[in-house]
């Protein structure tokens, strides 16, 4: 067993050892849970299986193993943040609206106030 392969079998285990450990403690959401936990059981696997990379890279024609890993970490990610883009812009519209309301009614609160006020006056 070399180095290289011990450093990455340690580094999968704490991967996917790190994502139950957010599951656990709630930190990270069910939202995103069999997804994370689908990526640290798949880099678990293609460390303890090395040779299922090169078989899939040589079916699929990419020269080097190193490249399609790459290649779909980079696709992932990119579908990573294009997902967490569109939930901040949600987020944004849905803030907006709900600072809108608040503020339509704190308004409308004063307005209340203003009325009582004139009624106990008279």
């Amino acid at each position: 067993m070399s180095n290289t392969y011990l450093v990455a079998l340690v580094g999968s285990v704490l991967v996917l050892l790190g994502i139950i450990e957010l599951l656990r403690r709630r930190q990270l959401g069910e939202k995103y849970a069999v997804l994370w936990l689908v990526v640290g059981i798949l880099l678990l696997i293609f460390t303890v299986f090395p040779g299922l990379l090169t078989g899939l890279a040589s079916g699929l024609g990419v020269a080097v193993p190193t490249n399609l890993m790459f290649f779909v970490g980079i696709l992932f990610l990119v579908g990573v943040v294009l997902h967490l883009s569109w939930e901040v812009s949600r987020l944004e519209n849905e803030t907006r609206k709900l600072a809108e309301d608040q503020a339509i009614l704190r308004l409308e609160v004063e307005q209340l106030a203003r009325d009582k006020r004139g009624n106990v006056a008279e």
